[in-house]
């Protein structure tokens, strides 16, 4: 087993896998909004429901309103019971690790790094603790916006059945009007024929001083009359 799936292994499948092997817990990557806005509706919708999380959330841990929105992360951690001096061990440790040269070998970059922290007081057990910690953080974070996602999704599914239910019912209203009034049109039509043979016995002068004379009737309208 390569040393990259035993780390995801050691911790519950937490770590992001990298080199094109898929993340533990589903593939939440940037990768995925290469596809239609309809395929990701439906991949999350039929995702597999989130187990319940170990990580326990302060009241009020907020998930982006919107796409885009930057997230929190102090917060976060924060929210799951990490206080900021725990969150200070990680940064710290990251700050020294990006002032290596990259070329520096990776046991060479560890006792530098080991031998600096604990000069500055961090006992090396509590910077893993903390680092874990916030990959579990992390990791529920990630779990509580997919029962989120799920949650709306099915809200929204329900809601767009009821609207297309709708909206055939109303383009069957729309569709019944329209006939009705084409049968309409074409009866009466059949039966101004069967008046019009009369009036055109007598004709079209006679009819037409009539209409002019009678306070009963108008004259047809007539369109394009200026």
């Amino acid at each position: 087993m390569s040393e990259k799936k035993g780390w995801g292994t050691t911790v519950l499948g937490w770590f992001v896998v990298r080199d094109g092997e898929e993340a533990a817990g589903g593939d939440h990557s940037a990768a995925s909004t290469d596809a239609g806005t309809d395929a990701l509706i439906a991949k999350y919708a039929q995702a597999p429901e989130a187990a319940p999380s170990p990580v326990t959330f302060a009241d009020g841990v907020p998930l982006p309103a919107t796409a885009g929105e930057a997230i929190d992360f102090p917060g976060v951690y924060r929210a799951a019971g990490l206080d900021d001096e725990e969150q200070g061990r990680i940064d710290k440790a990251t700050a020294l690790l990006r002032t290596l040269p990259l070329e520096t070998p990776k046991e060479v970059k560890r006792q530098i790094v080991e031998a600096s922290l604990k000069a500055f007081g961090y006992p090396l057990d509590q910077i893993i603790e903390a680092g874990a910690g916030e990959i579990q953080a992390l990791q529920g974070y990630i779990e509580l916006g997919q029962r989120k996602t799920q949650s709306l999704l099915g809200e929204g599914t329900t809601r767009l059945a009821k609207i297309e239910k709708e909206a055939a019912e109303v383009k069957l209203l729309m569709e019944e009007t329209v006939k009705r009034q084409y049968e309409l049109t074409n009866a009466c039509n059949e039966q101004k024929l069967k008046v019009q043979e009369v009036l055109e016995f007598f004709g079209q002068d006679a009819v037409a001083r009539v209409v002019r004379d009678s306070p009963k009737l108008h004259e047809p309208a007539t369109t394009g009359r200026k």
